[in-house]
């Protein structure tokens, strides 16, 4: 093909797109079904892992929960046995004439799995567990993640290690675990639970900021990828939410004249833009939108107009209350130890 006319068709898709996307803003997509469809959850024994199972159960998905604490994650799949037995209770009670069943219930089950995704070994043997027990996964939400809490210099290189490697480097490992069966049957949904940490950073959490810019580099890397083999089929959802208020950041603050207009999320409403966003086949999703325009800004502007921004909202030392608050839980547990 002529390079200009090559050009001119690429341009139209290229604005083609623009529209499209501006259409999902006025008509809302309807969601898919993942009625039966196996889901595999890592970290689903608390915060956006464990809403994020409720949501799926919800929607009559077969639960996979992994997680490193057996009695947290027993904990969700109590819960989400809970919504299985609504489900099947509304399914068998008396309907009104010529209504039709809406929730029929299809033998759900939840399983759980105590799974350390920071161990290669351990999520490759508990990856098979799951092929045999359970079947092949449908949708992989990688959202296990922990933080180190502690300045750059002050933090253990293992503790580092072990942010990089469940923040990360799990991600790898569980998508080469149950990629393949996907690739073959050409369907699938990998969701990648990143931070707004992913795409723009702040001082005192080097190694996590790292971790999450990492995850989203492997997220976009793999979608590309998917894409060029023509895998159409296989769908996938970045997920980057602002600071969530579930305790893992815990005294984390920006300046307080700002803070009131842009409070940390409640899980809640985090975990049900990203499910929308799923269900949509968005390929990613920034909680509060304002992500976006700080996104663009910081790709746009010179690095000290960046900084001079940051110092504006008090972004550039949030982190370093929730830092102090880590250190002093720390010394008094080593106190209380009598290290």
């Amino acid at each position: 093909m002529n390079i200009l006319l090559e050009l001119f068709v690429v341009t139209f898709r290229v604005l083609w797109a623009f529209v499209l996307a501006a259409a999902k803003w006025l008509v809302r997509p309807k969601e898919k079904s993942v009625a039966g469809q196996v889901c595999l959850i890592t970290g689903a024994g608390s915060g956006l892992g464990r809403l994020f199972a409720l949501e799926f159960a919800r929607r009559r998905a077969l639960l996979v929960l992994w997680d490193i604490n057996t009695q947290s994650n027993e904990e969700t799949a109590g819960m989400v046995r809970h919504i299985y037995r609504e489900l099947a209770e509304a399914a068998s009670a008396p309907k009104v004439d010529g209504e039709k069943d809406a929730l029929p219930h299809c033998g759900l089950q939840v399983y759980t799995y105590t799974c350390d995704v920071g161990k290669r070994e351990n999520v490759y043997s508990t990856a098979e567990r799951v092929r045999k027990e359970v079947g092949e996964v449908s949708v992989l939400v990688n959202n296990a993640g922990v933080v180190s809490g502690h300045h750059l210099l002050e933090c253990p290189d293992e503790l580092i290690e072990r942010t990089m490697m469940v923040n990360c480097h799990a991600h790898f490992w569980t998508t080469k675990a149950f990629l393949p069966k996907m690739l073959e049957m050409n369907h699938g949904h990998i969701v990648t639970v990143a931070s707004s940490l992913g795409l723009f950073s702040t001082a005192g959490v080097e190694d996590y900021c790292a971790s999450k810019f990492g995850a989203v580099g492997f997220h976009e890397s793999l979608s590309h990828e998917l894409k060029a083999a023509e895998k159409d089929g296989i769908k996938t959802t970045l997920v980057c939410p602002y600071l969530v208020d579930t305790g893992m950041f815990r005294g984390c603050r920006i300046r307080k004249e700002i803070e009131p207009f842009l409070p940390p999320l409640k899980p809640e409403y985090c975990v049900k833009q990203a499910m929308r966003a799923i269900l949509t086949d968005q390929p990613m999703i920034c909680t509060p939108r304002l992500m976006y325009m700080v996104t663009f800004m910081k790709s746009i502007l010179p690095f000290e107009a960046v900084v001079c921004m940051y110092r504006f909202l008090g972004a550039d030392k949030c982190m370093y209350p929730f830092i102090a608050q880590r250190k002093q839980a720390t010394n008094n547990n080593e106190a209380k130890n009598g290290i």
